[in-house]
């Protein structure tokens, strides 16, 4: 794997931008910032980007069979369209916990929408892992954390990637065909000296890529977990990456200003901002949440 040519592509300055994925139908760019409760849409080829204020902190929003996306807010799950620019309310996530929020998510290959939620003041080990299908929201089983990030898949969608941020560990579990999740085991394990594990993303040699909150970059880990590589940024706060562009190979990544303080951020410019790299080794394409009737 050869990862170069770091860039920054657009100036946002995000206090938490988050989870990036790229739209094949548009060939677009959606990222989030979190705290600051926007929307983003990134075009590549025009350098253009569009934000909508979402109704409260928005952890992502994903592309759905019904041409809309589908977006993980506070209080749970609502719906985008991204011709007139409104969201609408879809599915109450966690009623009975109003401290939590909705924080990262992905899609199967058969449709189906998986996310975790985690404690806003960041304590408590309160975020838990959910499926969204035709069921309904399914608690995936797998134990609480304070922060949970991802979930990603193998190529095969038989290994779940599960992520104890605070816990520093990057678990793997099994996955069978109707979404049953079994018992994780580590996958990675990381010191806190060299940052915190956030968003991971599975490329097509089943490779794991993790952004390190604090840790100045990303790594990328074998299928058995060994580190193989890390990309070292400009900023300390790379939360997640995301492969794009018409052959999956340009690899975005968002970054964070929180926790930053004066001095920090004087010197790093650029934290916030959403960055690129060219990568070999190509990503796997996000299937569209299956939700249409």
């Amino acid at each position: 794997m050869v990862a170069r040519d770091l860039r920054p592509v657009c100036a946002v300055g995000a206090t938490l931008g988050e989870g990036p994925v790229w739209d094949v139908a548009r060939g677009a760019l959606w990222f989030v910032d979190i705290k600051g409760r926007r929307l983003h849409r990134f075009d590549p080829v025009t350098g253009a980007l569009a934000s909508q204020d979402a109704p409260a902190e928005i952890g992502w929003a994903l592309p759905a069979d019904d041409g809309t996306l589908l977006a993980g807010l506070q209080d749970g799950l609502w719906r985008f369209d991204p011709g007139g620019g409104g969201f609408a309310p879809f599915l109450a996530v966690e009623p009975d916990r109003p401290g939590n929020r909705l924080n990262d998510a992905t899609v199967d290959a058969a449709g189906r929408l998986w996310f975790g939620s985690m404690d806003n003041g960041e304590a408590e080990a309160s975020g838990r892992l959910y499926r969204f299908d035709d069921a309904g929201i399914i608690d995936s089983g797998l134990p609480p954390v304070v922060i949970t990030n991802g979930p990603a898949f193998s190529p095969d969608g038989r290994t779940l990637y599960h992520t104890d941020t605070l816990g520093g560990v990057v678990h793997a579990a099994p996955v069978s065909e109707d979404g049953t999740v079994g018992a994780p085991r580590p996958f990675a394990r990381i010191d806190p000296a060299d940052g915190y594990p956030d968003g991971p993303a599975v490329d097509a040699e089943g490779c794991v890529w993790t952004g390190l909150f604090g840790g100045w970059g990303v790594r990328r880990y074998a299928p058995t977990g060994e580190l193989i590589e890390t990309m070292r940024f400009p900023v300390a706060n790379v939360t997640k990456i995301a492969f794009g562009g018409p052959d999956l190979t340009t690899v975005y990544a968002t970054t964070a200003r929180k926790g930053l303080d004066a001095a920090a951020l004087a010197a790093q410019p650029l934290a916030g901002d959403l960055f690129a790299f060219t990568v070999d080794v190509p990503g796997l394409a996000t299937p569209l949440i299956r939700i249409a009737a």
